[in-house]
């Protein structure tokens, strides 16, 4: 007898998507990768299509016109009408008798820990943070940019160091190592001619993220600037932990707290050496640690958890992606 298909799982992040066919004993029957999901961007009927391509693509490798459930964590389902929205869409393709959608966060969160109880604070292009506990509850923020309160991830990163070394060399700032080493990145002379070219385009707008590394060497080399810079990120990481623990009623527990994302998981040792500081004086019961566990792993644990499924097949799954 072949193993049936119980989950259909989609991590779902503007640059790529990963989608898994999970069997019920947690057997993964077929994966895919495609392209990003980008709603805002191209319009949903057309990010709708793109993925629709990817499914496909796993769903026939797998042998099986549908699964019992689709666990979907995509990117941009950043309020409760987006998810709902989302949720109509994907349910309209007939993937899955039943759909659940979150954001693309909680894939990370539960990829990350052996049960669905933590904290997960990603900071790669921007910044977000959610929270769960097994009975259902849930904490999170909107994670809109300014207009919701969010500052941090690799774009703000740049754009504040940018901010500062543009200050420095005309004088209006404080000195900083930042005017030499962001413009030399780009094999440039200097500020001046670093901000011609991110305004004329020659150097393109989507190459700013580059600059965050840069940010983080100069900062480990002691330039009080940057530092201060890198040590506002941690001071911003560790609030949205925080506020989501207390949301949850678990300061007072021991609690993973999970940091993900492309600036989390590079391991710069400024900043984390200074979210572990800053957590242990704000929440020391959190045991913070750095995942880099593929996000769809996360999406397919927290299908089958929908499912009711064994703990030998979220042992099974979780062992396909680190074994």
């Amino acid at each position: 007898m072949g193993l049936t298909a119980g989950v259909l799982a989609i991590d779902a992040g503007n640059s790529k998507t990963d989608v898994a066919v999970v069997a019920h004993d947690g057997t993964v029957l077929a994966t895919a990768r495609g392209e990003g999901f980008r709603p805002p961007a191209v319009g949903l009927a057309t990010a709708m299509g793109v993925l629709a391509a990817t499914v496909t693509r796993a769903l026939t490798a797998a042998g099986v016109p549908a699964v019992a459930h689709v666990s979907a964590c995509l990117a941009n389902a950043d309020l409760p009408a987006e998810e709902q929205g989302l949720t109509a869409a994907l349910t309209a393709c007939g993937w899955g008798r039943t759909v659940e959608v979150r954001n693309d966060t909680f894939a990370i969160l539960r990829a990350g820990v052996t049960e669905p109880r933590g904290v997960a604070v990603v900071c790669g292009a921007g910044i977000n943070c959610v929270g769960m506990r097994p009975d259902g509850r849930t904490a999170r923020f909107p994670a809109l940019g300014r207009i919701s309160g969010d500052w941090g991830g690799g774009w703000a990163l740049a754009e504040e160091a940018l901010w500062h070394a543009a200050r420095a060399d005309d004088g209006r700032g404080a000195p900083t190592e930042l005017a030499d080493a962001l413009p030399a990145h780009f094999g440039l002379p200097g500020m001046p001619a670093l901000i011609e070219a991110l305004h004329l385009g020659t150097v393109s707008p989507a190459r700013r993220h580059e600059l965050a590394p840069v940010l983080f060497a100069t900062a480990a080399q002691g330039d009080g600037v940057a530092r201060a810079i890198v040590d506002r990120q941690a001071q911003e990481i560790v609030t949205m932990a925080v506020v989501a623990l207390t949301r949850l009623d678990l300061l007072d527990e021991e609690t993973p707290v999970l940091l993900g994302g492309g600036v989390l998981a590079a391991r710069h040792t400024l900043l984390n050496d200074r979210i572990h500081t800053l957590l242990t004086e704000r929440a020391p019961k959190a045991v913070p640690r750095v995942v880099t566990a593929s996000p769809v792993l996360g999406a397919g644990l927290l299908g089958l958890d929908h499912v009711s499924a064994r703990r030998s097949a979220l042992a099974r799954l979780r062992a396909h992606y680190e074994g």
